[in-house]
């Protein structure tokens, strides 16, 4: 068991004030539109402060919303997969499907085999040996001197 298993995530939610919380469920409501939720919950045209102090509210209600979202996604995959006529937009149907169950969690399984057995320890190699290249050297047919120009003379 790891050390990061152990230790225990503290969720400490903070009080929204109620304007704040009314943007939310705003938010909600027009489906996205921050714009539009900050002018019902009473924020001035100015909407960008209100977004970025509750940025953690937002990314949170956002996966709520995609996990909400999830079931319907798995029926569509399975609707178009049982279709026996054509589908219209099947392709981006099936693209955005899958994307929503990716991103709240439910994705395709890969699995890799890791097992190892150690059947030794460690195996040390002797130093090299340093190459002498004032020595002749063969080539591969085992011609003597490959280097010398006879050897690169045109016939």
């Amino acid at each position: 068991m790891s050390v990061l298993n152990t230790i225990e995530k503290k969720e400490v939610k903070r009080e929204l004030t109620e304007k704040q919380q009314s943007f939310l469920d705003h938010l909600v409501e027009t489906k996205g539109d921050m714009k539009e939720a900050a002018k019902l919950a009473g924020y001035s045209s100015s909407y960008h402060y209100v977004v970025k102090s509750l940025k953690s509210e937002i990314l949170e209600l956002t996966t709520e919303i995609l996990a909400t979202s999830a079931p319907k996604a798995a029926f569509k995959l399975l609707e178009i997969m049982e279709s026996t006529r054509p589908v219209i937009q099947a392709a981006n149907k099936l693209t955005a499907a899958t994307t929503v169950l990716d991103r709240v969690g439910v994705v395709k399984i890969d699995r890799v085999d890791v097992n190892h057995s150690v059947g030794g320890g460690i195996f040390l190699m002797p130093d090299k040996a340093p190459i002498d290249l004032n020595e002749e050297h063969y080539d591969v047919l085992g011609e003597e001197d490959v280097s010398s120009s006879a050897y690169f003379e045109e016939e």
